[in-house]
């Protein structure tokens, strides 16, 4: 891999933590397996949980509006909905 790929995907994270949704996306990496699993158990909502990251990432990078974001947590369905809930910031607006 080349130096500049690196820099680059620094640069995203950089972009998305220090974006609109840093504090929730913190919360939302804070969560543990255990904590995932007592919202609703099983291997597809660790994966679920790993798409959420992705969004909010996304959301964060782009200072996408919180009802947008809040829609597309939506269309990810209730497990999504269920882990975004946990978060202080988002469980109002879900």
């Amino acid at each position: 891999m080349s130096e500049n790929r690196f820099t680059d995907l620094f640069a995203q994270a950089d972009a998305a933590f220090n974006g609109l949704y840093q504090k929730e996306l913190n919360d939302l990496l804070g969560l543990s397996k255990d904590e995932i699993d007592a919202i609703t158990p099983g291997t597809t909502d660790l994966k679920m949980y790993s798409v959420l990251i992705k969004v909010v990432e996304k959301a964060s990078k782009e200072n996408m509006s919180q009802a947008e974001l809040m829609d597309h947590i939506k269309d990810l369905g209730e497990v999504a909905v269920k882990i975004a809930k946990k978060l202080p910031g988002f469980a109002a607006l879900l």
